[in-house]
């Protein structure tokens, strides 16, 4: 039985992460100063050796957990029976398929889909989108912002926070706010981004406004990164269709899990 831990050493934390840079790049990203103060890493440990891996993000809302097979599948399990009973009694999981079974007779698991994990691979794709339209957001325009998300992505997971890396853009319609998008972890330290929140508002689908936030995201974060990858429903064939139109890649694939403590 290996050893759990709960783990602060970033260079450890890394190190085992870059194993699969496209696979973990939320996770690495998450080392930066910027997020880190919201994370607790838990870790099966063989001697010195990391066999297994859960982040616990803490932000101001619901607690998201991931576990990703980085390794050895049984490792994974393992460490979810063992970290179950000090899990907060509602999270949202991001888990690698199958193993949510390690937390079957702990919590209800109300499933949310499957979704693709996307790499940018080919980036002089992005030059097949011209991005003339698109406008960069920052902290001053939240209020329209959050109106926007309510109305085109209800549900989704918006930290206003984001908006003070300089990396959310927006396509504005006639005074509206018809696209925007942005990301959900960025770090020059660790030249790693991981893209979040793109939508388009209903009344404006069709017209290619999301690859055009998408393609100015990507071309000001190539300035600072080496990595940008993003997270997709599989069943999104639209937005699938237009990341790959991008240069994006699917590498791989993960469920969506909302867990609730069995009383």
């Amino acid at each position: 039985m290996s050893e759990l831990i709960t783990l602060t050493d970033r260079v450890a934390i890394e190190r085992y992460l870059r194993r699969d840079t496209p696979l973990n790049i939320y996770l690495i990203g998450d080392l930066d100063d910027f997020f880190w103060p919201h994370t607790t890493w838990y870790a099966s440990m063989s001697g010195v050796e990391i066999e297994a891996l859960a982040l616990l993000y803490r932000p101001s809302g619901l607690p998201t957990l991931i576990v990703l097979i980085n390794g050895v599948r049984e490792r994974a399990v393992e460490l979810l029976q063992n970290l179950a009973p000090s899990l907060p009694d509602k999270v949202y999981a991001h888990l690698s398929p199958g193993i949510e079974s390690a937390l079957a007779s702990s919590f209800n698991l109300e499933h949310h889909g499957e979704h693709s994990k996307m790499i940018l691979r080919l980036p002089d794709a992005l030059n097949r989108v011209a991005s003339r339209q698109s406008v960069p957001l920052s902290i001053h325009d939240e209020e329209e912002i959050l109106a926007f998300y309510r109305a085109a992505y209800p549900g989704n997971w918006f930290d206003a926070r984001m908006l003070e890396t300089g990396h959310y853009w927006g396509v504005r319609i006639e005074g509206r706010m018809a696209a925007a998008g942005g990301i959900h972890v960025c770090s020059a330290k660790y030249r790693v981004a991981a893209l979040g929140n793109i939508a388009t508002h209903s009344d404006f689908r069709g017209r290619g406004l999301a690859g055009d936030v998408t393609a100015a995201i990507c071309r000001k974060l190539l300035n600072e990164v080496d990595e940008i990858g993003l997270n997709v429903k599989s069943d999104n064939i639209p937005a699938i269709t237009c990341y790959r139109r991008l240069g994006f890649e699917t590498t791989a694939i993960y469920h969506e899990i909302l867990l609730t403590r069995k009383s």
